[in-house]
């Protein structure tokens, strides 16, 4: 029955309403579990049976050991089914490969010497993995990108390991001082805000000094907003180019833009909400047609989640300033079959696109081909394309 708290405490497994708890199932000394000759009936006799069923009352108690007494029988059986599967698929799978994996005891925890790179969640607090909890309450240190954003995670986990800070600011500082912690023989972990370290976040000076130090570092996988935006986009294209943030001034912005436009991979970006409307709208025009993925809070309560043509992507953020807020993974697909890249210097195509936005086709085609010595005919076709429904 539960208890005061709410927590049903059945042989080691605990249930408290939806959240999930973890424990251990043990079988005791005087359990057997045999299995009949020629795959007949397994029978199974643990430490939840039907003396351990609650009253009539507590239902979903009932129904919760009941499903542990077979979840403790499959456990133990796992061997053999092994065995089984390993026979009859031509020995694909072994015994090890079902067997209890040899490093749940001694790989979740912390080693001396060691720099964790851990990823926690973007936002729903559930999507941290059980090795990056073992890792957080082991090691000795805690680098964190921001400690005030770190700490409602550590507290919501029983984690009381106080963090440090190390960001873009004082990563340099910090990454020295972390490696002299691990020649003293400390563990060491680093997370950022949000996702996965050294991804368009702090950590990667860090992790290339410890490297350089010839001390280990080991990787937590976990959340990325990249791998998330991308598996849930339904890309067209086999491969993609993680850009990250694109820089700052404007003349740097197009001169990237201009270094990937012609290439078969869809593009992935992370943007602040401040920009976006100015970043989509840049992608359209040094892009030209393409399919537009805009993923915002990803895993949070306002998560969006849609697909457009790139061109509508401005419209879509004026439609509703809400959808200007949050954090932003923009994935710019790569270009259709049909769509002819310009072959227009990089220059000469930005004039074009954007005086076609003021100009006929002809007159814009006329003025960047004075400019540009470039044939007028040319200029004239790519501005067809940059502007199909204009009427000369």
């Amino acid at each position: 029955m539960p208890g005061a708290d709410g927590t049903a405490a059945i042989s080691g497994v605990g249930a408290s309403g939806n959240t999930e708890t973890s424990g251990t199932l043990a079988v005791g000394a005087g359990d057997s579990i045999t299995a009949g000759g020629g795959g007949g009936a397994r029978v199974v006799r643990s430490t939840i049976g039907a003396g351990r069923l609650v009253g009539a009352s507590c239902a979903q108690d009932n129904a919760l050991a009941a499903t542990t007494t077979a979840s403790a029988a499959r456990i133990a059986m796992a061997p053999k089914r092994a065995a089984l599967f390993g026979a009859s698929m031509g020995g694909e799978m072994s015994e090890e490969f079902l067997r209890p994996d040899a490093t749940d005891a001694a790989g979740t925890r912390a080693t001396p010497g060691s720099l964790y790179v851990v990823a926690t969640p973007l936002g729903h607090a559930r999507d941290v993995t059980l090795r990056a909890l073992d890792i957080l309450r082991t090691v000795d240190t805690i680098a964190a990108e921001d400690t005030r954003r770190t700490l409602p995670l550590l507290r919501r986990y029983g984690i009381v390991t106080k963090p440090i800070s190390l960001h873009a600011h004082n990563e340099a500082r910090r990454a020295a001082s972390i490696v002299e912690a691990l020649a003293a023989g400390r563990s060491v972990a680093i997370v950022t805000d949000a996702g996965t370290p050294a991804i368009s976040d702090p950590g990667a000076r860090l992790v290339r000094a410890v490297h350089e130090a010839h001390y280990n570092v080991v990787p937590i996988p976990g959340p990325s907003a990249v791998v998330t935006a991308v598996s849930a986009a339904g890309l067209e294209a086999e491969r993609f180019l993680f850009i990250g943030f694109l820089p700052t001034s404007a003349k740097s912005r197009r001169e990237l833009l201009d270094g990937v436009a012609s290439l078969p991979f869809a593009l992935v970006l992370y943007e602040a909400p401040h920009r976006v409307r100015e970043t989509v709208e840049l992608l359209s025009t040094s892009l030209g047609p393409r399919t537009l993925v805009v993923a915002r809070e990803l895993t949070k309560v306002f998560e969006t989640l849609v697909r457009m043509p790139l061109a509508e992507a401005r419209a879509w953020f004026d439609a509703d300033a809400n959808r200007q807020r949050g954090e932003f993974v923009l994935i710019v697909d790569a270009p259709s079959a049909e769509a002819k890249p310009s072959l227009l210097p990089g220059d000469a195509d930005r004039w074009l696109a954007e005086l076609v936005r003021e100009l006929p086709p002809a007159r814009a085609a006329r003025v960047v081909a004075n400019v540009t010595g470039i044939a007028r005919d040319q200029l004239y076709a790519r501005a067809i394309a940059l502007k199909p429904d204009a009427e000369d």
